[in-house]
């Protein structure tokens, strides 16, 4: 009870410069792979509690390491740094400074949240049986973002265990969420050319009309997620743009559509991915059309490992009430933290960060998105006590095996 009274006031005392973290970074958002200042905030920020850094980790990334004085595992926490090339349309004193650029995802959020729990734990060395990596990684918001290449340099080297936090304004503030498991979707993107032959409207007979057959295409596709999918498993299949033609007179030669598929599960991955090509072949091939496509695989599903997910329960309700904290519904976005997942145990959270009391209900990747401040806290929170809670337990175990 000492040492969470000790975290609870260091954090409390330490919130006012959390939010200031936040809001300079609102102001000065930098988009993916491009995180050069937003790097060099950070780096200077653990420099100056004494924690040692290495930088330009697939990319601009930072990782920081947190010695304890006593032996133990490894363990990560991990934030985004990337902001989105949206227009930032809300009415506050903190409004992103730059035209086109917006933190609007709640990474600035991650970055605050992150370095509190690094100052935290800075200055509670003598608690940490083992050490805590602080990984502040670049371009999640890109296809292939910062994650992948940040284990391809290293960062995980070591590591047994890591844990993810994600501010979530469609979620209330003081709430906490996680699942067992798949939590988000595999983000795959599909893009589909069709060349037919051009003509006049008015003698369709002698022309492939392309929008005739990327209209079908459209319509046949939509068959996947009902017919070849099993009802009690997700999955989705949208077609997001569909461009051809210039003329109303004109039979356009070509039409090129662009989709996403999003799935929890990797075979019914790969079916679909199957099934879009041969609807594509033979709609394609029943109008004497020809077609070019790619399929890019995104993200892999966000799956959280059983006994780190059992961990967030346990300690989730101890710090904030049983009642604040839920089960996850599943999440058709993605999140690279998924390949963390792939490489090691951990679990990935949402915090609450919305609050219709002030006006803050903005979806995502919206230009008026904003957060309360006060998810940061408890992000921040839940991070140091799970990294505790790790240790300790490890600590005991070996302690009984050596006795």
């Amino acid at each position: 009870m000492e040492v969470r009274m000790i975290i609870n006031e260091q954090l409390e005392r330490i919130y006012p410069e959390m939010v200031s973290w936040r809001r300079y970074l609102h102001e000065h958002p930098e988009l993916s792979f491009q995180e050069v200042n937003t790097a060099r905030f950070i780096a200077e920020k653990l420099e100056q509690m004494g924690i040692e850094i290495t930088r330009n980790v697939g990319g601009h990334g930072i990782v920081g390491r947190l010695k304890g004085e006593k032996a133990g595992p490894v363990v990560a926490l991990r934030a985004d740094m990337d902001a989105l090339p949206i227009q930032d349309e809300k009415d506050c004193a903190y409004a992103s400074k730059i035209s086109g650029r917006m933190h609007a995802c709640g990474h600035d959020g991650h970055i605050a949240g992150l370095l509190g729990a690094a100052y935290v734990l800075s200055r509670m060395k003598e608690h940490l049986h083992g050490s805590i990596l602080f990984l502040f990684q670049p371009a999640e918001e890109v296809n292939p973002g910062g994650a992948e290449r940040m284990v391809a340099e290293g960062a995980l080297d070591g590591v047994d265990v890591i844990y993810g936090v994600h501010l979530w304004s469609q979620f209330p503030v003081g709430k906490v969420y996680s699942v067992t498991g798949p939590m988000m979707a595999a983000a795959d993107e599909f893009l589909i050319e069709i060349s037919g032959k051009g003509g006049h409207g008015g003698v369709p007979q002698e022309s492939i009309d392309s929008i005739l057959v990327g209209s079908q295409l459209v319509v046949n596709l939509q068959t996947i997620v009902s017919r070849n999918v099993d009802p009690t498993s997700a999955a989705v299949v949208s077609v997001g743009s569909f461009h051809s033609g210039s003329s109303f007179n004109v039979i356009a030669d070509r039409c090129k559509l662009s989709g996403t598929v999003r799935t929890f599960d990797e075979q019914i991955r790969r079916r679909i991915e199957e099934r879009i090509h041969e609807i594509t072949a033979h709609t394609c091939a029943m109008h004497g059309a020809q077609y070019e496509w790619n399929y890019i695989r995104g993200y892999p599903a966000v799956v959280n490992d059983a006994t780190e997910t059992q961990r967030f329960f346990r300690v989730a309700a101890d710090l904030f009430g049983n009642e604040q904290v839920e089960r996850s519904p599943l999440s058709m976005a993605g999140e690279d933290f998924s390949y963390y997942l792939q490489s090691i145990p951990g679990c990935y959270m949402f915090v609450g960060a919305g609050n219709p009391d002030k006006g803050i209900v903005a979806p995502h990747h919206h230009p008026e998105f904003d957060i309360d401040e006060r998810s940061i806290l408890h992000a921040a929170r839940l991070m140091i006590h799970l990294s505790l809670d790790y240790m300790n337990e490890a600590w005991q175990t070996r302690s009984l095996a050596q006795e």
